[in-house]
């Protein structure tokens, strides 16, 4: 099978998602690292890290290091791979008459997916540096004013797409609340927050205040645009959906707030951090815990409304098992990496921080596995919508 190209005005961002997704799926990987191999005196796992585990005893790790590498470098790939054929059919579509019908009509926020994409990207290229490049912690605080500044160009862009979409709204008119019946406008508040926790890892690991400062200004500003218009497009969203029932189409947009709620949850751990080693702001574990546990509750019950609803109005069925052909459909894969994501953070930053059970214990594993299930279930999603929204 041949890979699409040359879509024209066939072409929609929500393509950026796809990437989105498999360079998400590269972080799941990651995170079997930092959470489960040893790098004392680091905030994360990085080269050394790798190589500590490889020269060790321990045939375990290294299999498990050896698995997780893997998953990072295929998953990377993919995603810039798949970053590089939107670009190129994106700079078509802009030269179609579709591209302006889609700047001025409701649709036009789903450029939102740029953004988020390029944050994501700048969130892989640092864990691929990390990992695979030696030395490269040595030189890292000459990194994070240049990841600042990234952030800051991805955030400004996030911005202005935002903007021109709600002035041109408010200005004109124009916005059919009818047809909001979803919440598919919050792909936009999702590039905010993915700035957001991309701002909050110098401001928690950096070890120059100015660095770490500037990182949690950063990092609030875009964590306060996001909870601001977050709200203002939840009551829009299910205004229109209690009224006019759920567009079908964009019916796995209840699952956004899954991966939003990953991100702020992220977000307020990594600033918190950062506010204990350079301002002296203080967090006990168990405050810690409370509120990895408030996040995860919130994406529970997001997840099970949104799978309830889903389920109802036949969109697995259509969308995923049949023969129904959706871009859309990539948001499926954004709540199975949050998840992963997010539970890893609950696992071994909540329980076992708590002393609920030990590391390498038997809830331990069982929990690990449930995580481990949840990855490759998202994988095997995504491999599925692949070959049928990208192959001819």
């Amino acid at each position: 099978m041949a890979m699409k190209k040359n879509l024209g005005e066939e072409y929609t961002p929500t393509y950026f998602l796809a990437a989105l997704g498999n360079g998400g799926l590269a972080v799941t990987f990651y995170m079997a690292l930092h959470f489960l191999i040893p790098h004392k005196g680091l905030p994360m796992a990085v080269f050394s890290s790798v190589q500590d585990v490889f020269s060790g005893p321990s045939i375990s790790l290294k299999i498990l290091t050896g698995v997780a590498l893997v998953g990072i470098l295929v998953m990377a790939f993919r995603h810039y791979y798949m970053l590089i054929w939107n670009w190129r059919e994106y700079l078509q579509f802009k030269k179609t008459p579709a591209y302006e019908t889609l700047k001025s009509g409701q649709q036009a926020i789903s450029i939102s997916t740029i953004p988020l994409t390029l944050a994501m990207s700048v969130n892989v290229f640092f864990i691929l540096g990390g990992v695979f490049v030696p030395g490269l912690w040595d030189v890292v605080e000459y990194l994070f004013p240049v990841a600042l500044v990234a952030f800051l160009l991805i955030g400004v862009y996030a911005m202005r797409v935002f903007i021109e979409f709600a002035t041109h709204s408010l200005t004109t008119g124009t916005f059919d609340c009818s047809h909001n019946n979803s919440l598919s406008q919050m792909i936009a508040i999702f590039a905010f927050v993915m700035v957001a926790v991309g701002f909050a890892a110098p401001a928690a690991m950096s070890t120059s205040l100015v660095t770490s400062v500037l990182g949690i200004i950063g990092s609030l500003f875009f964590l306060t645009a996001t909870i601001l218009f977050g709200a203002q497009q939840m009551v829009l969203g299910f205004h229109s959906m209690t009224e006019h029932g759920i567009d079908r189409k964009n019916s796995p947009s209840l699952w956004i707030i899954v991966p939003i709620m990953t991100l702020i949850g992220i977000s307020v751990v990594r600033l918190l951090h950062g506010m204990h080693v350079n301002l002296g702001v203080h967090t006990s574990d168990g405050e810690q815990f409370a509120i990895l546990v408030v996040f995860v509750s919130i994406q529970l019950m997001f997840g099970m409304m949104g799978y309830l609803v889903m389920k109802q109005v036949g969109y697995f069925k259509e969308y995923v098992n049949g023969d129904g052909k959706i871009p859309g459909s990539y948001a499926l894969i954004c709540p199975g990496v949050a998840l992963n994501v997010f539970g890893m953070f609950l696992v071994h930053m909540g329980f076992i921080k708590v002393g609920l059970f030990a590391q390498f214990s038997i809830p331990h594993f069982i929990l690990l596995a449930l995580l481990v299930y949840l990855q490759f279930k998202t994988i095997w999603v995504l491999l599925k919508l692949d070959r049928k929204l990208l192959y001819r």
